[in-house]
């Protein structure tokens, strides 16, 4: 870079010759700008990550709903204020998540009107129903021992980096979501061949892949 280059670059400096401040074209700062927020969208709200099959409310609310874990339900009005110390984008967004997940069944034994996917009927309030963890979740989505933590956001708190899943969570589960530049619909899996498959991989045995569906895909 020449020195006129330099200058141009430079809005100003002290005697030492360090730059206080420096000239950014604006091209430069919207292409930073959009990777830095494609990048917070795509891993902190839209998209499961692929080793514990959780988007980071999913796995705020697991890791909150197991702290309260006495094995009796609780108001589901509850665990999203629980949740809320970990997850910094509003209840609307938690309470979402959750019915979602207890519609399912899988990691969540829900009480009370939950609602129905497929008439479309939504789930009560959330202080008229309950929820607790599921035996199949405390069997295999938590191990303490073997859990990477990191700060929360206000940084009172810790929460899991990953949860150590025993199971293929995100194929059982399914997963939707809209990104910035990209989007991920996986289609809910069979929970038994999922464990069939499991089995025969840790086995070693050869497998023959096939279509998802009959149309293929």
């Amino acid at each position: 870079m020449s020195t006129t280059e330099q200058n141009d670059n430079t809005i100003n400096s002290n005697g030492n010759g360090n730059v206080l401040h420096e000239l950014v074209h604006v091209d430069g700062l919207y292409e930073n700008w959009f990777l830095d927020y494609a990048s917070y969208v795509i891993l902190e709200r839209a998209v499961p990550a692929l080793f514990d099959g959780l988007k980071p409310v999913q796995r705020r609310i697991l890791h909150a709903m197991r702290e309260m874990d006495d094995g009796r339900f609780h108001k589901v009005a509850n665990v999203i204020g629980q949740t809320m110390q970990y997850h910094p984008h509003g209840d609307a967004a938690i309470g979402d998540a959750l019915v979602n997940m207890g519609q399912k069944e899988l990691l969540i034994e829900p009480q009370g009107n939950w609602g129905d996917t497929r008439t479309g009927d939504r789930a009560a309030a959330a202080r008229y129903i309950e929820a607790r963890l599921s035996k199949f979740a405390l069997e295999v989505v938590f191990n303490p021992q073997t859990t990477e933590w990191q700060l929360s956001y206000d940084g009172r708190k810790k929460e899991p980096v990953m949860l150590p899943v025993k199971f293929p969570l995100l194929l059982a589960q399914g997963a939707e979501g809209i990104a910035v530049g990209l989007a991920t619909k996986i289609m809910p899996h069979n929970f038994v061949e999922l464990l069939q498959a499991s089995i025969e991989f840790l086995k070693g045995n050869d497998t023959r892949l096939l279509p998802d569906f009959p149309s293929v895909g």
